[in-house]
Order: C-alpha cells, then structure tokens, then sequence
C-alpha cells in the first residue's frame, strides 16, 4: 500500500526557519545543532536529539511510528524563533 507522503531524499536545503542554534544559545559547537529548515520542495527538515526509544513506548492513542520514522526532541526556543517564519514555508 503507498503511503499518502513520502520524503524526497533529493530535496535540498533553501533556508533556516528561525534563529541559528548559536544565536539562541543552543549549540556549543558544530556536534548539537537543533535546527528547523525549508527544504526545496516545501517539506520541512526539523535536527533534534533522537528520543524515539525513549518516547515510543509513551505515545498518546492515535499516535504512531513508521520503522523508518524517528522522533526528535528540539528545544522550544528553536520553534519559538521559527514561527514568524512557519506561516511563510
């Protein structure tokens, strides 16, 4: 059975939605980067702490995950910063 989306694998990165992690004091480096971007097809690629583990066990009814899904944990000022810029991606 197909599924009503699919990920594009080819689609590229155009632009940061929100601060950059240093600007929001949420990286000390380049290894823990939370981050939310635009790709060029209009999906959108969020970087966060993979908790799937953690949290799949936990999820509410209703909610589930695919073997190829992941869920990530980002910090809230990460989509805090991103929202002015949501409404536009």
């Amino acid at each position: 059975m197909a599924r009503a989306w699919e990920a594009d694998p080819s689609a590229l990165f155009e632009r940061r939605l929100g601060k950059s992690p240093a600007a929001l004091g949420n990286s000390s480096g380049k290894d823990d980067c939370p981050d939310i971007w635009r790709l060029d097809n209009g999906d959108i690629a969020v970087i966060g702490r993979d908790l799937t583990a953690r949290y799949a066990p936990h999820l509410p009814d209703g909610v589930s995950l695919a073997p190829d899904e992941r869920l990530v944990v980002i910090p809230g000022s990460t989509l805090h910063s991103a929202a002015a810029d949501i409404a536009d991606a």
